[in-house]
């Protein structure tokens, strides 16, 4: 993966069709996205329960872009191996999710995957702090974790210009995931967001028989954000 500032769209296979997985995939390809987006939870961390590394691997060779694996799982270091070695690009951790979360990023490094860091809507933005030299990504998530098609929640813009501004010009993507729209696309971009993950904002209305619908969702969040971006 070569770094770069320009605006991505990562869908979350969240909300596509979960007996379809690798019909959706080449479809949200097809239509356009930079990435593919995998929520993993873990029923205790989040109060869901969804994907483990067989799944990974199974879809792994569907995705011929990125395989962004967040992990809303605890304890999260047991897993990073599985997770790794299933073909996740990047992984993504919560300070919450174990004790010793440089020591998480170090393992994730370790793989050859890039690493990430979530922080949840109360968590502080001093906790990333002293970990982005760690870092290859900072995920704000605009919505509570564990369900999709949840309400924006406003407040987190402040974080996500805060976090902008402590990434400075190392080569940290910041990614925000929860509630976006054309609507809310263009308010992460300001803030400084460069990859924004969508759900029902991709999925919705569309299907593999209906894949056009994908495109028309894709392509309406990144103009939406790259007009906001253009007029900053």
């Amino acid at each position: 993966m070569s770094f770069d500032r320009s605006i991505k769209i990562a869908p979350s296979i969240l909300s596509a069709d979960f007996a379809n997985f690798g019909g959706e995939i080449r479809a949200i390809e097809a239509q356009g996205c930079d990435w593919v987006h995998v929520d993993v939870m873990d029923g205790h961390f989040v109060p869901n329960l969804t994907f483990g590394p067989p799944l990974c691997q199974a879809i792994r060779p569907h995705v011929t872009t990125v395989m962004d694996v967040h992990l809303m799982i605890a304890p999260v270091d047991p897993y990073i191996d599985a997770f790794a070695e299933a073909g996740a690009d990047i992984i993504t951790a919560h300070p919450e999710a174990g004790p010793h979360t440089h020591r998480t990023l170090q393992a994730i490094r370790a793989t050859g995957a890039k690493a990430g860091i979530a922080l949840n809507p109360g968590t502080p933005v001093e906790a990333a702090e002293y970990l982005l030299d760690l870092c290859d990504l900072v995920l704000v998530m605009t919505v509570n974790p564990g369900f999709g098609g949840q309400k924006f929640i406003a407040s987190q813009l402040d974080k996500i210009r805060k976090l902008r501004a402590m990434i400075g010009d190392r080569p940290i993507h910041l990614q925000v995931d929860g509630g976006i729209t054309p609507e809310t696309a263009p308010l992460v971009v300001e803030a400084g967001a460069d990859v924004l993950v969508a759900g029902s904002g991709v999925f919705k209305g569309g299907s593999v028989d209906n894949p056009e619908v994908y495109g028309e969702n894709i392509r309406a969040i990144r103009n939406a954000a790259e007009r906001a971006r253009a007029a900053a």
